[in-house]
């Protein structure tokens, strides 16, 4: 059938991203793999992996993207691995007074507006009679019933709000497909420039390697079931309260 197997990864230049890239490359048999970033990357690695770089606010190269994967024959699994927390000028925030409308519209923009535009430009993609997934890296501290400690206004928000849109994404695909799965995933404290900042007071058990994120993220997505839909799974294929 159209898609069966194929893989799109969004983000395969980033730690986990790339770590999920070589899992999909490593499993994929006779799939056609799609690989996107924003940095260049050698265009073909291999002859069933097929390399875009590509802005995931431009929606019109992700409708370009969508044609050429819609031309070869559709996809199976879209794994959206991208996210930003901070840079040189942007900081989580401490104190409300510490918000700022530039800060805070990255946020979301990256966090939230982009993995929703990729769902609306590939979910259409996904087999109506088959097993298919839309994943999104998400974050615990998206959680609002689990928020004890505060701050981190924008990256919060964000990643709440793309929670919300994986619920009611996760419907509609139910209905269009009932053995669609779509879900949130939060990869736990990772080795990446994302965290690094912000890990030193993690115990060593809990920081993960880019590879092993992956490979616990890479488990959960084939282990979902459709009564996952909707949630946000942790790494250890635990839900993570809304």
């Amino acid at each position: 059938m159209a898609g069966q197997g194929n893989i799109l990864i969004f983000g395969a230049t980033g730690a986990i991203g790339g770590a999920l890239a070589n899992l999909a490359i490593k499993n994929a048999d006779d799939a056609q793999i799609f690989l996107t970033g924003r940095s260049r990357k050698p265009d073909q690695i291999a002859p069933n992996v097929a390399r875009f770089q590509i802005d995931l606010l431009d929606e019109n190269a992700l409708a370009d993207l969508a044609n050429t994967i819609k031309q070869a024959g559709g996809i199976n699994k879209v794994i959206v691995a991208t996210g930003f927390l901070h840079n040189a000028t942007i900081q989580p925030e401490k104190s409300v007074t510490q918000i700022d409308l530039s800060a805070l519209s990255a946020q979301l923009s990256h966090n939230l507006v982009a993995p929703t535009l990729v769902a609306r430009h590939f979910c259409p993609l996904l087999p109506r009679d088959q097993r298919c997934v839309f994943a999104a890296l998400s974050a615990r501290v998206g959680s609002i019933s689990d928020n004890h400690l505060g701050g981190w206004y924008g990256y919060r928000a964000a990643k709440a709000g793309l929670n919300m849109i994986i619920r009611t994404l996760a419907i509609e695909m139910r209905r269009r497909n009932p053995q669609a799965m779509v879900v949130g995933l939060h990869p736990g404290t990772v080795q990446s420039p994302l965290s690094k900042p912000f890990s030193k007071n993690t115990k060593a058990a809990r920081l993960f390697s880019p590879e092993q994120s992956a490979n616990y993220l890479w488990q959960v997505i084939e282990t979902l079931q459709p009564s996952d839909s909707g949630r946000c799974m942790a790494w250890d294929g635990q839900p993570i309260a809304p």
